[in-house]
């Protein structure tokens, strides 16, 4: 039986403009993989992120380069060998693999009749919550949106002159647990300095303080920091993992970084042989995509997942969130459907 794939693409606005240090997102841009057996329907999602040069065009482009490869494939073919069949076509676009991979993998549980997760873990209790994550704003705004939002843990985003004041002043307003992402806007002096005043204001850890190729400034902060340091922009695939476990104290997986889920699982594997710390994190994607990160939760330390939260009109159903927690929804594969 062969498979269809085909390819949407969709504008997704955000609920309110999304500042990290390079840039602002008022809209989303996304691409949605779906493949069909004519019975089941799995689905991947990509979405569009300047930093790593992923555009609507590209990701089309890719997804379409491998549909002659796609279409040759046996049926029930596992989702890791159909990852190896790929790989070598889609180097050049992980953010594409991601979305097929994904997808594949979703109608591989669902014509097994399994929720996607049970194939590594059938665990459902002591699921680490997901963060809910404020972008750069006026302070008086960020604290507007935790007020809207309670939540168990926030990750704020950094990269202003006004970094310290700025989680001072949140910390007035809540009790929860912070996490701060500077997206590599920080030196090494500041990073220190600001680790000290963190620690003090429940600040959990820091993540990707540095630009991703500063592996003497990483160094030091691995030795000198009061607070745990997460590798994200320094940390893509599996290759680097290893290198990682040196420079920080844990990592961040993006599905869209490394190819997708079977690749995660591989990093999930060798991260633990380092003792590092293990998270996995969102690119503001829709329920498709997030459905899909959230079924590695049981195998992480901590989780990002928060991304179809920011959105103003989701495009699909798939897992909610509890105040932190993570409710999958009932159903096969990642339990996610397109509207």
């Amino acid at each position: 039986m062969k498979l269809r794939l085909t390819v949407q693409n969709f504008e997704l606005p955000l609920k309110n403009p999304f500042t990290i240090s390079r840039y602002t997102v008022t809209v989303q841009k996304t691409v949605i993989v779906s493949i069909t057996d004519e019975t089941h329907v799995g689905y991947g999602e990509a979405t569009v992120n300047p930093y790593y040069n992923s555009t609507i065009k590209s990701l089309k482009a890719s997804v379409a380069s491998v549909l002659d490869t796609f279409n040759t494939i046996d049926e029930g073919l596992h989702p890791e060998k159909l990852w190896q069949l790929l790989e070598p076509k889609l180097k050049d676009n992980y953010f594409a693999l991601c979305a097929i991979d994904c997808a594949y993998w979703d109608l591989y549980a669902k014509q097994r009749q399994k929720p996607l997760r049970h194939f590594w873990n059938t665990k459902a209790k002591n699921l680490p919550k997901t963060n809910f994550t404020i972008g750069i704003d006026a302070v008086d705004v960020m604290k507007s949106k935790i007020q809207k939002t309670p939540w168990p843990i926030y990750k704020i985003k950094l990269g202003t002159k006004n970094d310290l004041e700025i989680i001072q002043s949140l910390r007035e307003i809540t009790d929860a647990t912070f996490r701060v992402d500077a997206n590599c806007a920080w030196t090494v002096e500041e990073t220190l300095k600001n680790a000290e005043t963190f620690k003090k204001l429940n600040v959990e850890f820091i993540e990707q303080p540095l630009q991703a190729d500063n592996w003497e400034g990483m160094k030091i902060l691995k030795e000198k920091s009061v607070l745990p340091i997460i590798a994200d922009e320094s940390c893509l695939t599996l290759a680097d993992v290893s290198k990682c476990a040196e420079f920080f104290h844990g990592i961040n997986i993006k599905l869209m970084k490394c190819g997708g889920i079977t690749p995660a699982l591989h990093m999930i594997q060798m991260a633990k042989t380092k003792n590092s710390k293990i998270m996995a994190g969102c690119m503001t994607e829709s329920s498709i995509g997030i459905s899909n990160l959230t079924q590695l939760a049981s195998q992480l330390d901590y989780i990002d997942a928060d991304g179809a939260l920011l959105l103003q009109n989701d495009i699909a159903t798939g897992v909610t969130f509890q105040n932190g927690e993570i409710c999958y929804a009932e159903g096969n594969g990642s339990g996610v459907i397109l509207h």
